[in-house]
């Protein structure tokens, strides 16, 4: 038991990493992996190609929470990512019913939506953006699951911190005219403030109007203080199995650098030139998804989402 148990606190910190990918990559398609194997009407979120992408270490500790739910790592954090899953899947599936011409997921990871959700292929064009060596194992995995490449499916190599994502954006074919939703999810908190000023500046100034964006964030105070990642005394988390997990992955070349200064969210994103802001808290997506059979799931409070149209 003691082993397991171990296994159980090391599997985010310790998975081996593949080639040049990005660990936090790994880790969200865990989530969405081992939450697709719950019953249909029990699961949040449902991902059939997650697993597809993780590692054999991953497999067996999935195999392993997947028969005893208590041995799921940081429950009240997997539970929030399931739920950002959905509720971004769900503001996607809205946008394609409203005429969605244009999709660009911004550090994409192992992102599936542009393959599993009904509707985007022969209609959307989608492009994904993402650090070279995450892509280039993406692009291979696609190719093993599918046998080739999706026409509908651009790929877009950029280092967002040292390249200019709008200018290579705009040279694999984007569109400023057409309608589209920008996905930036579990990313701009590992961005610094400059490129996350730079990136929300491109996306108003070059969408049409009407477009939309959809991201995650952290509050500055979430990243700083000392009594847990969560920045309060969240009951939700372990705090100090999370706040390891997160020491870790700075030391592997992903730490947090960028939060929004706390209370300021409408603000921030309205002075990049987006109205209609939406904010939505983890006591907001608790009410949304977490009914019935899932009312007892805890989720933390250090995640939460916002979405926003360009004026």
């Amino acid at each position: 038991m003691k082993k397991m148990d171990n296994t159980r606190n090391k599997t985010f910190e310790t998975a081996e990493k593949k080639k040049g990918s990005s660990i936090t990559a790994e880790n969200v398609a865990f989530v969405r992996a081992l939450e697709s194997l719950k019953p249909e009407g029990e699961r949040i979120c449902y991902d059939p190609y997650a697993s597809r992408f993780l590692s054999p270490q991953y497999l067996v500790f999935m195999e392993m929470a997947a028969h005893d739910p208590s041995k799921t790592p940081f429950p009240g954090v997997h539970n929030s990512l399931s739920a950002r899953v959905r509720y971004f899947d769900d503001f996607v599936k809205k946008l394609i019913n409203e005429g969605l011409e244009q999709l660009i997921i911004l550090g994409a990871g192992y992102d599936t939506r542009a393959y599993r959700i009904e509707g985007l292929r022969g209609n959307v064009k989608v492009f994904e953006i993402d650090h070279p060596e995450t892509q280039s194992v993406k692009i291979e995995k696609i190719k093993d699951i599918f046998g080739s490449l999706p026409d509908h499916v651009e790929y877009v190599s950029v280092d967002f911190e040292t390249e200019d994502f709008g200018q290579r954006l705009l040279e694999h074919g984007y569109k400023k005219s057409q309608k589209t939703v920008f996905i930036i999810e579990g990313l701009i908190y590992y961005l610094p403030p400059k490129a996350v000023d730079e990136m929300l500046y491109f996306i108003s100034k070059n969408s049409e109007t009407g477009s939309a964006i959809i991201f995650d964030y952290v509050y500055e105070s979430s990243i700083y203080r000392t009594n847990g990642i969560c920045g309060v005394q969240c009951t939700a988390c372990n705090q100090n199995e999370i706040k390891n997990a997160t020491k870790d992955m700075a030391q592997k070349g992903e730490p947090y650098k960028f939060g929004v200064k706390d209370g300021m969210l409408e603000s921030f994103i309205s002075q990049h030139g987006f109205s209609r802001i939406c904010n939505v808290t983890s006591e907001d997506y608790k009410k949304i998804y977490f009914k019935g059979i899932n009312e007892s799931r805890p989720v933390c409070c250090l995640s939460n989402f916002a979405h926003a149209i360009v004026k």
